[in-house]
C-alpha cells in the first residue's frame, strides 16, 4: 500500500516555515507501518527548497526514512514537470474531512484494512435514512 503522509500539522504541529513539535507517535507509527514490507510512505507536502530539506532531514534523524519525496518514485525527475496527482492509496492528512484522527487510531485503521468501506457504509446508510424523513429536502429547500 502507498501511504502519503503530509508534514505540518500531521507528522508534526503548524508553524510553518519552522518546524514544530512532533505530534504524539506520529513517527512511531509511521515507522511501524514500514516494517510491513508492503507498506510505502511517501511525504507529500507543499513544503519545498530548504523548508523541504528540514523536514526531510527531522524525520531521517528520527529513522523515518520515506519510499519517494513529493512524488510517486524515487527516480522521478521534477525538472519542467507541471504538478500531478500524487498515486497513493491512502492519504494521511490533518486537513482531510473529518480532521486528523489520532495516530493509533490511524494505526488500527490500516492494520485492519477497514478505511475505506465500513464508513462509506455508515455514511449511505445515514443517507437514507435521511432521505426517508425527508431531511435532504427540508435542508435544500424542496
Amino acid at each position: 500500500m502507498i501511504i502519503a503522509v503530509d508534514f505540518d500539522g500531521t507528522i508534526v504541529t503548524h508553524e510553518y516555515p519552522r518546524i514544530g513539535k512532533e505530534i504524539p507517535f506520529a513517527i512511531d507509527t509511521l515507522k511501524r507501518l514500514q516494517q510491513n514490507y508492503e507498506n510505502q510512505i511517501v511525504l507529500w507536502t507543499v513544503r519545498e527548497g530548504k523548508e523541504l530539506d528540514e523536514a526531510v532531514e527531522y524525520c531521517h534523524n528520527r529513522g523515518l526514512v520515506f519510499y519517494a519525496i513529493n512524488s510517486n518514485y524515487p527516480e522521478e525527475n521534477k525538472k519542467n514537470q507541471e504538478p500531478r496527482k500524487l498515486k497513493a492509496d491512502l492519504f494521511i492528512d490533518d486537513r482531510n474531512l473529518g480532521g486528523l484522527p489520532d495516530w493509533g487510531v490511524i494505526y488500527r485503521v490500516i492494520m485492519s484494512k477497514k478505511y475505506y468501506e465500513p464508513i462509506s457504509n455508515e455514511i449511505h446508510q445515514e443517507y437514507q435514512l435521511s432521505k426517508k424523513k425527508g431531511f435532504l429536502n427540508n435542508l435544500f429547500g424542496k
